[in-house]
C-alpha cells in the first residue's frame, strides 16, 4: 500500500472513531432513572416501549442514550446550525461543518430542517446493531448526496474534500492537496465494476463485502454500548 494510501486509512479511521464518539457523546451509565424525564423538552419522544420495539437496543441502552441527548439538546430537537457546533467540538483543529452537514442530512431523515431524538436512535441502531447491509446502506445513502440511487466522482470527492478539512492542515504526516482527489480515483477504481462512471448500491456493497479492512472496521464498534 502506497504513502498515502495509508495515511489516507489512518485519517479516515480516526474520523469514524470521533464520529462515534460525538454519536455517543458525553453517555454513561450513573444516575440513568427508569424512564425518560421529559418536563423540561419540547419535542417528547415516542414511549420506550416503542422504540425498543423499533430499534435494537434495551431499554436500559435507550435511556442511556436519551439522558445524553437531552444533555445535548435541551429541547428534544436538534437543527443544523447546533449539530454543526456540537460536532466541531472534536476536531477543534479543522473545519469540520461541511461533513457535519452530510452527517445531518443523514440522520433528517424527514428533511424538516431538525434531528429528534427518534431519528438518532433510528440512524444509531442501524450504525451500531444493523446487519451487515444495514449499514453499507447506511454508509451509501451518506455519500450519495442528491439521492438518486448512485454516487459519482463529484459527490465522493465533496466528502473527502469534507474529511482531509475537518482534520485540519496540521496532521502527520501532512497531507497532500491532491489527497481527497487521489482517495476518489482510487475508490471508484475499486467499486465502479463496469466503469460508467457512477457507483450504485449493489456495487458499493458487493466490493465493500470483498473488502476485509471495510469489513473489519464495521466490526469496531459492534460493542459500543
Amino acid at each position: 500500500m502506497s504513502q498515502c494510501r495509508k495515511r489516507c486509512k489512518r485519517q479516515l479511521t480516526k474520523v469514524a472513531r470521533y464520529f462515534y464518539r460525538f454519536l455517543m457523546g458525553t453517555l454513561t451509565q450513573d444516575s440513568v432513572e427508569d424512564d425518560f424525564e421529559l418536563s423540561t423538552v419540547c419535542h417528547r419522544p415516542e414511549s420506550m416501549d416503542k422504540l425498543q420495539e423499533q430499534t435494537k437496543f434495551t431499554k436500559k441502552e435507550l435511556q442511556v442514550l436519551y439522558r445524553g441527548f437531552k444533555n445535548e439538546c435541551p429541547s428534544g430537537v436538534v437543527n443544523e446550525e447546533n449539530f454543526k457546533t456540537i460536532y466541531s467540538q472534536f476536531f477543534p483543529q479543522g473545519d469540520s461543518s461541511m461533513y457535519a452537514h452530510f452527517l445531518f442530512e443523514a440522520f433528517d431523515t424527514n428533511k424538516n430542517g431538525s434531528v429528534s431524538f427518534e431519528d438518532f436512535v433510528f440512524g444509531l441502531s442501524i450504525i451500531l446493531r444493523g446487519t451487515i447491509n444495514d449499514r453499507l446502506n447506511w454508509a451509501f445513502n451518506l455519500y450519495d448526496l442528491n439521492k438518486d440511487g448512485c454516487i459519482t466522482k463529484e459527490e465522493m470527492l465533496d466528502i473527502m474534500k469534507s474529511i482531509y478539512d475537518m482534520m485540519g492542515k496540521y496532521t502527520y504526516p501532512t497531507m497532500q492537496d491532491d489527497a481527497p482527489r487521489e482517495h476518489v480515483e482510487s475508490f471508484f477504481q475499486k467499486m465502479d465494476r463496469n466503469k460508467d462512471g457512477v457507483v450504485t448500491i449493489e456495487e458499493f456493497i458487493e466490493s465493500c463485502k470483498k473488502d476485509e479492512n471495510i469489513m473489519q472496521s464495521m466490526q469496531l464498534f459492534d460493542n459500543v454500548i
